[in-house]
């Protein structure tokens, strides 16, 4: 019998109409396998040659499988590649699985949806193959390449909203809890003023939505000036808006329980003393008569080992140099002063006194030195007017220190203590004339070696009598508000403060450098750099918010308190 007949007329009274909607698509896509098998058989079977067997015996023609199948077979002979790879039976095994299927439509309905499953599973597997393969998509055909690409963004869409929706939801307020969380946040603000750093801490761990409101710099600000270099001074200046006030409270648990990590960052062969400033990502330090500039790597406890610049200009051993308005000024060995331009290779040197200029200060364009030739010169910065002295001191003894006053109406000078007056004495800026002294009970040698303003009326000092002394103008100029004192009976070198409550002091043994909290007398912690064979006095200090700098005879310290 054909296959003509075997399948019934092509529009009227099929089996698939008997049955219903789902029989009528599972012929279609039967008879559309049976087409699909016809393209792969051994040979083409002609119109009239057309039904006595199945598969590449004898298939129907064309012209019966568009009459057998109806309307889905054209639908179902314009359907993608992707389709053509699964081959099924002829129309013939189409027609015999109908007329089964007649029994029951149960039967039909669970073999349409394992047909549809494989299919569905065949697609997913395929679209994986071509996704991976984007070039033979492309060349199969662009439309798959583009179905794909488009699922692709898509779901890259719908996640960046989840992701969106999710962040939302975390900064957004709870809306279950107890009744505090659900006042203004002005009021909560003012609540949580109240509590301490632990507080904080336990209280930022409840929900997403607290740790955001916990994080507020408003909160940790009171804690901050009450710690130890957090970046605020003592009036309450924030001098690192950049960085979280949470963070900075942080680091300086470290300082407070002396937890630091400890690193060489330079060497040299011979013995030096050194001298450095800190500017921005740059560190400047004096190795004989030059002065080089490095640059800080992103951890700023490390440098990077090529110089950014070297200046030089001096005969002899560079003393004493400062940073201001994009100049060095050096004090030098050779008794000279020399000025140089930080981005330029503009140097000018010139003769400033007799002997040694063992310190230096800028500030304001105007230049104050002090040397071993028992005086004090006030020098102009300005570019027509160097080398051309001002004032010429007579402070009848050794000049170790000098430092001007952050008004520019003063400055003070730090020497020898060599005769029967202070070795600390304050001059006016402008006339050169005598205003004050400072102490009035220091004993015979007790030089100053390093002073420095913290405001425009208090000072601190340090030296030979192995005392940090804190002076207020303000108070009385005969006694110091506050003293330190070194615990072995060391010279202090030099000192460094955060302009708060934390203060460093370099000794004259064993490289050992202090910390002080100035709320106490005791020191808080020691941390000796150098052993025995190699003592050395620490020259020179600095210091950041999470790091400290310490210029030995043959090394350069960091003390790494962010990473301990």
């Amino acid at each position: 019998m054909g296959s003509q007949g075997r399948s019934g007329p092509p529009a009227n009274g099929g089996p698939g109409e008997v049955e219903g909607g789902e029989a009528r698509k599972l012929q279609e896509g039967r008879v559309t396998r049976g087409k699909r098998r016809k393209g792969k058989g051994k040979g083409k079977a002609s119109a009239g040659q057309g039904g006595r067997g199945s598969g590449a015996e004898g298939k129907p023609g064309p012209q019966t499988v568009k009459e057998a199948a109806g309307p889905g077979a054209e639908a179902g002979a314009r359907a993608g590649p992707r389709e053509e790879a699964e081959g099924g039976g002829s129309v013939e095994d189409g027609a015999r699985g109908i007329k089964g299927d007649k029994g029951s439509a149960g039967t039909g309905k669970e073999a349409q949806g394992k047909e549809y499953g494989k299919k569905e599973e065949w697609r997913v597997r395929a679209r994986r193959r071509e996704g991976a393969r984007p070039g033979r998509a492309q060349g199969r055909g662009g439309q798959a390449w583009a179905d794909i690409a488009g699922t692709g963004a898509a779901m890259a869409a719908a996640a960046g909203e989840e992701e969106e929706e999710a962040a939302r939801e975390s900064a957004a307020r709870p809306a279950a809890g107890p009744a505090l969380w659900r006042l203004p946040e002005e009021l909560l603000l003012l609540i949580c003023s109240y509590l301490d750093m632990r507080a904080l801490g336990r209280l930022a761990q409840v929900c997403r939505w607290l740790r955001r409101f916990t994080s507020c710099d408003l909160l940790w600000r009171r804690i901050a000036r009450a710690s130890l270099n957090s970046g605020f001074t003592r009036l309450g200046t924030d001098l690192m808006t950049s960085v979280p006030v949470k963070e900075r409270v942080k680091v300086s648990q470290n300082w407070r329980l002396g937890r630091c990590r400890e690193g060489i960052l330079l060497k040299w062969r011979c013995s030096q003393m050194p001298w450095m400033q800190l500017e921005d990502d740059s560190l400047y330090i004096s190795q004989a008569n030059f002065i080089l500039a490095y640059q800080f790597r992103p951890d700023g406890a490390s440098l990077n080992r090529r110089p950014l610049g070297v200046f030089a200009g001096h005969d002899e051993d560079v003393c004493h140099f400062v940073l201001a308005n994009s100049h060095i000024v050096s004090a030098g060995g050779d008794g000279k002063i020399g000025i140089h331009k930080i981005h330029s290779t503009f140097t000018v040197k010139y003769s400033a006194h007799e002997q040694e200029v063992n310190c230096v200060d800028c500030k304001g364009g105007i230049i104050v030195s002090g040397s071993r030739d028992r005086t004090a010169k006030v020098w102009p910065l300005a570019s027509g007017r160097l080398g051309q002295c001002l004032h010429t001191i007579q402070t009848e003894d050794r000049v170790w220190s000098i430092a001007i006053s952050p008004l520019l109406s003063s400055f003070v000078t730090g020497t020898a203590c060599c005769g029967h007056f202070s070795p600390l004495r304050i001059w006016d800026l402008n006339s050169g004339q005598l205003m004050t002294h400072l102490g009035s009970d220091f004993p015979p040698g007790a030089g100053v070696l390093d002073v420095m303003y913290e405001s425009p009326f208090t000072l601190l000092s340090c030296g030979y009598d192995t005392y940090v002394r804190y002076w207020d103008l303000r108070t009385s100029v005969r006694k110091c508000v506050m003293e330190w004192e070194e615990p072995h009976d060391s010279t202090l070198y030099c000192l460094q403060t955060d302009g708060n409550h934390l203060l460093a002091t370099g000794s004259s043994y064993y490289g050992v450098v202090r910390l002080w909290d100035r709320r106490q007398r005791a020191c808080l912690h020691a941390f000796p750099l150098t052993s025995t064979p190699l003592s050395s006095p620490v020259y020179c200090l600095r210091l950041t918010t999470k790091h400290l700098y310490a210029a030995l005879s043959y090394n350069l310290h960091v003390l790494d308190f962010q990473n301990p």
